[in-house]
């Protein structure tokens, strides 16, 4: 199925000289003069190697037609990431290299969509948002308002997010996974 450069997203599957190649990191660039480009990382799913490539944004791409379904997180053990199809019962082992950075946020109970060729998963597409607790930041300020001012903070699976003055230690956040930034203070 053919689609043009600009709507390539991370997780999807493109053919390229008869080779499967998953998107890592897809951006676009219109600059003030000259043709708008979209830049995709990619790692080519038959042996792991990373490729960048550059298409002008209305460029025709061949996007692999892949089986995508949701798929419930189980556990990790020596062979890599364990999911189960909650219709089939059926289950699936995923290498730590096709998870890559996304492993801070494969927990108990999250479900993700995998993408699978001939029964293999080749990449992996987590929810947009997800719930964290901050384990550490500064200190809440009293009589602080919520500005434009942003604290650092250290979130339960290590990652370093933003967030606002208000926001305290053993709070839970909604943070967005593809650019680590702060939603809003979790509704639980």
């Amino acid at each position: 199925m053919k689609v043009i450069a600009s709507s390539l997203r991370k997780g999807n599957v493109v053919e390229m000289d008869g080779k499967l190649y998953a998107v890592l990191k897809a951006e676009n660039f219109h600059p003030g003069k000259g043709t708008p480009t979209t830049s995709v990382d990619m790692r080519r799913i038959s042996d792991g190697v990373k490729v960048s490539e550059r298409w002008r944004t209305t460029e025709m791409v061949e996007k692999a037609t892949v089986d995508e379904r949701e798929y419930d997180f189980l556990y990790e053990d020596g062979e890599g990431y364990h999911f189960m199809n909650p219709e089939t019962y059926e289950q699936i082992a995923v290498s730590p290299d096709v998870v890559g950075e996304d492993k801070v946020f494969v927990e108990d109970g999250i479900k993700v969509y995998l993408r699978t060729f001939e029964g293999v998963a080749i990449a992996i597409e987590l929810p947009q948002k997800v719930v964290v607790e901050i384990t550490e930041t500064e200190p809440v300020t009293k009589g602080q308002t919520a500005s434009s001012s942003y604290k650092p903070a250290i979130c339960s699976n290590g990652i370093r997010v933003l967030v606002p003055p208000h926001i305290g230690a053993g709070t839970r956040i909604v943070i967005n996974t593809e650019d680590y930034s702060y939603v809003e203070r979790a509704k639980d």
